[in-house]
């Protein structure tokens, strides 16, 4: 019997020391691979010991289905989101679902990275570029090779209708003159596919299936690193970005723990924590990775958030009307 009672004091002691441990929680909700996402929860933990951590990771579409659906059901979970995009966030501030939160450190930013209100802010640069085969006979510049007779039937790239980063792509590409939906249209006609998602290109070009692809930054990079026959490049007339951006929810729960993650993503150590991970930071003044040439030499294309969301609908239609439906 006294065995028993010790052991349940003990019980009970370890469980007070638990609780104790954390002051504060946090729920995060997050499109970031799973090795990143725990990558920023232990830097934030060890930046604020005080803030217990909970997260859910699903791709930006499935996240927000589950966030939407705890919303209609009258019990969002989460208190900030990580997601992959602005357009998606935009959408959640036009529909009242985030916070605006002024954060100290938006100083260090441009102003273009961060939305005027306070409602989300962007953590780093994503960009979509070239990626190519080593082996390939044609070494890319700018985005018109892709549509060269030289790339007929070996260009890959994911689909709007799978990838948030490739929609915004598409959205920007259009954008800028001298492409548009054209450049699109000749794409196609050159034997061009769009399927799936980054990982489908990064594989096909890597495996030599496709000479090129249209590819995040970071995948290429990385792959290149650990030996893949793949070289990444920035195109001339410059790349589109997503930044994934962070927000609070209106309906947090925990809300000075989520100011203090915001904050912390967008300091110089949260920073630097994203740059450890292979991404270009968001942040003024912080150093790119190693593999990356400098940052005033790429050029990042502007997309119009509002716009995008505004536009989406009638951008996949019209992407489904050229590639088809996958």
């Amino acid at each position: 019997m006294k065995s028993f009672v010790s052991v349940l004091a003990g019980a009970v002691v370890a469980g007070l020391l638990s609780t104790a441990a954390y002051a504060e929680s946090l729920v995060l909700y997050t499109s970031q691979p799973n090795e990143d996402a725990q990558a920023t929860v232990d830097a934030f933990q060890a930046a604020n010991p005080g803030i217990e951590v909970e997260w859910v990771r699903e791709g930006t579409t499935k996240i927000m289905a589950k966030l939407m659906a705890e919303i209609e059901a009258g019990n969002p979970v989460a208190d900030v989101l990580l997601i992959a995009d602005t357009v998606t966030m935009q959408r959640l501030k036009e529909a009242g679902h985030l916070a605006d939160y002024k954060s100290p450190e938006a100083a260090s930013y441009d102003a273009a990275l961060y939305d005027a209100d306070g409602a989300y802010y962007s953590t780093k640069m994503i960009t979509t570029g070239i990626v190519y085969n080593t082996s390939a006979a044609m070494k890319p510049e700018g985005w018109q090779d892709l549509s060269k007779p030289e790339a007929k039937g070996l260009v890959t790239m994911p689909s709007p209708l799978t990838s948030g980063a490739a929609l915004i792509h598409a959205q920007t590409l259009t954008g800028i003159d001298g492409l548009g939906w054209d450049y699109y249209k000749a794409l196609a006609e050159n034997g061009a596919t769009a399927a799936g998602g980054n990982g489908g290109v990064l594989k096909a070009v890597a495996t030599g299936e496709k000479a090129y692809g249209m590819l995040v930054d970071f995948m290429a990079i990385r792959e290149k690193a650990k030996g893949a026959p793949v070289e990444f490049v920035f195109p001339a007339e410059g790349v589109s970005a997503v930044t994934e951006p962070v927000g609070i929810l209106k309906t947090a729960k925990n809300v000075e723990a989520a100011k203090k993650f915001v904050d912390f993503l967008l300091s110089e150590e949260g920073q630097k924590a994203a740059v450890k991970m292979g991404y270009i930071p968001a942040r003024n003044g912080v150093a790119l990775p190693a593999g990356y040439p400098a940052r005033e030499t790429i050029k990042v294309l502007p997309v119009n958030a509002a716009e995008a969301v505004k536009n989406s609908d009638a951008d996949l239609k019209t992407f489904s009307g050229i590639f088809g439906t996958n």
